[in-house]
């Protein structure tokens, strides 16, 4: 008995060192498009106030990096997009990335992932495509070289890599990129034993279509509101399953059925534009309070076509990031405001019962804002860049800016920000249906009191 029990011992160990590397330690998106953001140092400190084991950055910031040296947070890097196509064919550029980029750091600081690119395959230059698998070829190669075989290398998708997606055993990559780039990105993950990088957020296509999805359904708060696969049988009580479980039909459909999904971001935005429905605090704290419930749930959960398996994580964002450019969605992920304050209370670590969270602010835009919405100059626009802004507007569209010429009827006041008001407004009342926004790089915001005045009527957008 005792000779059958030291290889039972040894089992038992390796057994565990091979589940660590997936155990559900819920980690964050640390993004930087800010300019008003705290030091690598302080945001380090505000990572572990969050009870988060795992941060991903998207580069290979040496500041952040430093700062990460020494602590127990397990780190995800990231080969900037710009940089794939050079390195894709060219070994000694991925050898000298590495060695500048990793090596100074490794093994202090517990650099894990490292990630090529940031959803490549969403990208309108088709050139990157090619490029991507050559270049997390060339980048393991290259850790192989400095002897460095622990961090896998992987590369994180959006969930439009997928062509069908429901049911979720209709899962299907998009014929554009199934045989020339999955088919090669999932037999370099499989033969490297890495993970497939998903963002998956099941804000997206609820706001897309509320009518249609239920919201408590994507925000895992549904008691009874189930989806059933009628091919696969299977049986989902929230949209992140849903969308998950579709990824995982897609690669088994190209015969890669096993490899490992790791969450690569998450979450729902806190606010948002008048025109952008249920972006608020309360949405936002349900959902990544629920998710977090879900990723460190013991036994592990799982999905419906994967129960049990865990899937490892990062939440975005660490921060509200207000450079990022898009709607105000974009700017408005963050577990925290730049002053490192909460926008609500949240533990990672999942062990904070709900009794213990104070209440949420009501949610007042769960259903679509009416409009009309008018879009005009931001307060403390730069004047420069809103000049050249109005050029823009009022050199698009069917006869923009008339009615702000010399002797029209918005030509008074004859004042840039007036001008630029009615030109950004008369751009968006024309555009939004295909795509325009009130943005304007920053130098817009929306409002829904009307700016118009005598026989000045300003274009509103009509939602």
């Amino acid at each position: 008995m005792e000779l059958g029990f030291v290889p039972l011992l040894i089992l038992c160990f390796l057994v565990s060192i091979s589940s660590a590397e997936l155990a559900a330690k819920v980690g964050v998106n640390f993004g930087q498009l800010g300019n008003n953001l705290p030091s690598p140092s302080e945001s380090v400190k505000l990572i572990q106030s969050l009870k988060a084991k795992r941060v991903k950055i998207y580069d290979a910031n040496p500041k952040i990096l430093e700062a990460l040296r020494n602590t127990d947070l397990q780190v995800s890097m990231m080969v900037p997009n710009e940089l794939i196509n050079n390195i894709s064919s060219n070994q000694t550029l991925a050898d000298q990335w590495v060695h500048a980029n990793v090596v100074p750091f490794y093994p202090e600081t517990l650099i894990r992932y490292l990630l090529v690119g940031n959803e490549i395959l969403s990208q309108p230059d088709k050139t990157i495509w090619f490029n991507l698998v050559p270049a997390m070829r060339k980048i393991k190669a290259a850790l192989k070289t400095h002897g460095i075989t622990k961090v896998k290398v992987g590369t994180p998708l959006a969930m439009d890599v997928l062509e069908s997606s429901f049911p979720p055993s209709n899962g299907t990559f998009r014929s554009d990129i199934s045989a020339s780039v999955i088919k090669p990105l999932l037999q370099f993950v499989n033969k490297t034993k890495s993970f497939f990088f998903l963002d998956v957020y099941t804000y997206f296509p609820w706001s897309s279509d509320p009518t249609n999805i239920n919201l408590d359904y994507a925000l895992f708060e549904s008691k009874n509101i189930t989806v059933k696969d009628p091919v696969s049988g299977l049986t989902y009580h929230n949209l992140f399953d849903q969308m998950v479980d579709a990824l995982i039909f897609a690669m088994k459909r190209l015969g890669y059925p096993d490899i490992r999904i790791w969450i690569a971001e998450t979450g729902w935005p806190s606010g948002g534009d008048y025109d952008q429905i249920g972006a608020n605090i309360r949405n936002a704290a349900t959902y990544n309070r629920n998710v977090v419930k879900k990723f460190n749930a013991k036994p592990p959960v799982g999905t419906p076509a994967r129960p049990g398996s865990v899937l490892p994580s990062f939440l975005f964002a660490l921060y509200n990031e207000n450079t990022k450019p898009g709607p105000s969605t974009e700017r408005n992920f963050g577990l925290l405001y730049p002053n490192g304050s909460n926008v609500y209370p949240i533990d990672l670590s999942g062990k904070t019962p709900e009794s213990e969270y104070g209440p949420l602010p009501a949610a007042t835009n769960n259903v679509p804002y009416k409009g009309p919405i008018w879009c005009l100059v931001a307060k403390g626009a730069n004047r420069s860049a809103v000049a050249s802004a109005l050029s823009y507007a009022c050199s698009q569209g069917n006869k923009t800016c008339d009615p702000i010429q010399p002797g029209g009827k918005c030509f008074k006041p004859d004042s840039l920000v007036w001008h630029a008001s009615y030109a950004f407004s008369a751009y968006w009342a024309q555009f939004r249906n295909v795509g325009g926004s009130c943005y304007f790089g920053g130098l817009a915001a929306q409002t829904i009191k009307d700016p118009s005045y005598g026989s000045c009527k300003f274009p509103g957008a009509k939602l």
